[in-house]
């Protein structure tokens, strides 16, 4: 069973002093912007991941601001010295194997594309087996950030279809037997992805046929979303950052403002989990942009678009 979440302890070099951007050891300024970029991605906030981590916010702000953290520059002389990545110098089961560093060698480099074909001639090997083109099609899961109309449009596309609607979150709720704010309150985030990958595996086994509206942070964890492109025809939610604050707390879901000292904050923190997560969201097979309109135009042309793209896959 998962446990309760330590509290946050204060970590060394937490006290460190903000040094102007110029002064800064670029490599540091790089990890703290990918450790932001993660946490944008996973929809957490400075806060969240304090608690997660059990590290201060101070330290967390320095560590993102690229200042403190002598002791990973040391490591970084080392693998460098060593010629090797700083990812191997530190290790995990994975780097002592020669085949997964001939693996790794043999894909460095490679574009998007090529990561892509690769990923896909891999997966009927290790994923399970790949299921066939005609029955993935038959199982929609609309992706995106909390606002772009998954539910609310899904339950229209799955009223013409005459197919099951599945909420994704409500199934997780089922699988945890507590709500969504116990379990990250609760658990953490850890604890989420896990159930989260559990409610898509039975609603996968559960409904061939079926609209699946999925969470916004589903694309966080590879081997979920890799299960879910791989099982289901994909479509992304487009809008607007504004569209969907505004939609939101239409629905008078203030969660955003959630810790928030105002609305450009806010604001902030969702452009930010967008362009962390675009790249993941781009995977699908199929992308419709909702921005300024009204429901009947936006699902009028996302019911276009979808059966324009499938009649392209039939021909294929």
């Amino acid at each position: 069973m998962d446990r309760p979440q330590a509290a946050p302890v204060q970590a060394p070099g937490a006290d460190a002093v903000t040094e102007p951007a110029a002064e800064r050891e670029p490599f540091l300024v790089a990890l703290g912007e990918r450790v932001r970029m993660l946490r944008a991605r996973k929809g957490l906030t400075r806060k969240g991941l304090s608690q997660g981590a059990g590290v201060s916010e101070r330290h967390l702000a320095n560590l993102e601001l690229g200042v403190g953290n002598a002791s990973i520059l040391v490591l970084r002389q080392v693998a460098l010295a060593l010629d090797c990545s700083l990812a191997e110098l530190l290790g995990d089961e994975t780097t002592a194997s020669p085949e997964w560093l001939l693996i790794r060698d043999l894909l460095a480099g490679r574009a998007e594309p090529e990561l892509q074909r690769a990923r896909m001639a891999l997966t009927p090997l290790f994923g399970g087996g790949a299921p066939a083109a005609a029955s993935r099609q038959r199982r929609l899961a609309l992706i995106g950030l909390r606002g772009a109309g998954k539910s609310t449009l899904g339950r229209m596309l799955a009223d013409e279809l005459d197919v099951a609607f599945v909420e994704l979150n409500q199934e997780i709720e089922r699988v945890a037997g507590c709500s969504l704010s116990e379990i990250h309150n609760l658990y953490g985030p850890n604890a989420y992805r896990r159930y989260e990958r559990r409610a898509l595996e039975e609603t996968i086994e559960l409904y061939p046929d079926a609209v699946i509206a999925t969470p916004g942070g589903i694309v966080s964890d590879p081997a979920t979303f890799g299960l879910l492109l791989t099982h289901c025809y994909t479509v992304w939610l487009q809008a607007t950052p504004e569209d969907h604050m505004q939609r939101v707390i239409a629905q008078g879901d203030l969660r955003p403002m959630a810790g928030n000292s105002g609305n450009q904050e806010a604001m902030d923190d969702l452009r930010r989990i967008l362009a962390g997560r675009a790249a993941f969201y781009g995977k699908a097979d199929l992308s419709f942009d909702t921005s300024g309109l009204v429901l009947s135009d936006a699902y009028a042309g996302l019911s276009e678009a979808l059966k324009v793209a499938m009649a392209k896959a039939v021909r294929r």
